[in-house]
């Protein structure tokens, strides 16, 4: 039996449609899952259709998970098009808002706070609810870093990722015993839109690369193997852990 085998599981992953969340959908497409891609954009329904030009069964669902209603709806979509059964959530989707942190707008914390903490709570949730009557299931949060470094100029995003991180375990302590493991993978610094600011400058770009001891910011891809890992049988006694991919930055800080 091969442990890392996933092929024929459902999957949800949430921001599915770019950066680091495509990657994530396309490695489980790769490895023979079904997976249904919930974003925000009208590329909810175009990126599926690529993908299933390229003969892979994949699904995509439109909402705004910042809107807590968004996420009841998108849930239950996602469950229809996976014929009831979910296997594996991965709680992708964030947004970003920088700014220093005692100028930072409340309407702005209380966006950040519904879409990257509250929404991942409720899907969580809503996963869990699923998979219990099968006794089986794995749910992977990406968080960040920046769960443990404050970071520079996007306090509500590193507030809410140190919440996804508390969110994963706490999870994992009360609801471990149904069969279903809840971990996080962090990425470091990850060639995407979300790192534009710092690519743009070579100062910061030449500060970041010194503390990476693989000397290179991350690319998308590179996310692929360990969520896959985590979501196989391979991993059926990891729970509750946080998982950097991040060059080895962390080990250097």
């Amino acid at each position: 039996m091969n442990h890392f085998n996933i092929e024929g599981r459902k999957v949800i992953v949430t921001g599915g449609t770019r950066g680091c969340g495509h990657a994530i959908a396309e490695g489980f497409l790769e490895a023979g899952c079904e997976v249904v891609i919930i974003g925000s954009s009208k590329k909810a329904y175009t990126v599926p259709e690529e993908f299933r030009q390229r003969g892979y069964k994949c699904h995509g669902v439109r909402a705004d998970l910042g809107i807590a209603e968004e996420v009841d709806r998108a849930f239950g979509e996602a469950m229809e098009r996976l014929q009831g059964e979910l296997d594996v959530l991965i709680n992708n989707a964030a947004i970003q808002y920088r700014c220093r942190a005692d100028e930072v707008p409340l309407e702005e914390i209380r966006r950040l706070i519904d879409t990257n903490l509250i929404a991942v709570y409720l899907m969580t949730q809503k996963a869990t609810k699923a998979m219990m009557p099968r006794g089986h299931g794995r749910v992977i949060n990406i968080s960040s870093m920046l769960a443990f470094f404050g970071g520079v100029g996007v306090a509500p995003y590193s507030a809410c990722k140190g919440g996804v991180l508390q969110l994963t375990k706490s999870f994992s302590n009360d609801c471990g015993k149904y069969g279903i493991t809840y971990n996080c993978v962090a990425p470091g610094y990850m060639d995407t839109d979300m790192i534009a600011a710092i690519k743009n400058d070579p100062v910061r770009t030449a500060k970041v690369l010194s503390r990476v001891p693989s000397g290179r910011f991350g690319l998308p891809e590179d996310l692929k193997g360990a969520c896959l890992f985590l979501a196989s049988d391979a991993a059926a006694y990891v729970s509750g852990v946080f998982l950097n991919v991040d060059g080895g930055y962390f080990a250097m800080s």
